[in-house]
């Protein structure tokens, strides 16, 4: 019996050490697998990124102003408020004044930003072009839609300005809107 026993304890201390073993390359193959799938993701999503960013500069500098309006029909539109603006209008029976506040639609965020630093170029040329108006050009529905169209082409020159000689291009300004307008 005691020949028995001594195969016995043999065998048990063998299973922990097979177990051991057992676990040891079980956790080594699925930290394997984990570094893996891990890395190849890190691979694929990194990668699309830098192909997707070489494709967007292939085509900002193809068509720049076109490719920014086509990507985002679905954006939500951004509007700035400009502050009212009172002026002079050219005689015509006596004093007459202009008051209006506006809204402008902007085509891209990074146009709210070039807005915002050129406003005191875009409020004085906004300003000369509504005192150079006089009252019977504006009070028509088609007199505040021409006006519309004019401010929009001048602040999208002042934004955007021409180069010599050429005529000035859509910009990143799409509408103006007017939300007050009074004349006295």
């Amino acid at each position: 019996m005691a020949k028995d026993a001594k195969p016995a304890e043999e065998g048990a201390a063998e299973a922990p050490k097979k177990s051991k073993k057992l676990l040891i390359i079980i956790l080594s193959a699925v930290l394997v697998l984990a570094l893996a799938g891990g890395g190849a993701a890190f691979m694929l999503l990194s990668g699309s990124n830098a192909e997707d960013e070489d494709d967007e500069y292939a085509e900002e500098t193809a068509k720049p102003k076109k490719a920014k309006k086509k990507e985002a029909p679905s954006a939500p539109p951004i509007f700035v408020n400009l502050e009212p603006f009172t002026v002079n209008l050219v005689p015509e029976t006596g004093d007459q004044y202009l008051q209006v506040v506006l809204s402008i639609e902007l085509d891209n965020p990074e146009a709210d930003l070039a807005l915002k630093s050129l406003m005191p170029r875009i409020r004085n040329n906004i300003t000369l072009l509504l005192s150079s108006k006089k009252a019977s050009e504006l009070l028509p529905k088609e007199g505040k839609e021409m006006l519309a169209e004019a401010l929009k082409a001048e602040i999208n020159s002042a934004i955007e300005p021409p180069a010599r000689g050429q005529k000035a291009t859509d910009g990143p300004v799409k509408s103006v809107l007017f939300t007050s307008f009074i004349i006295q």
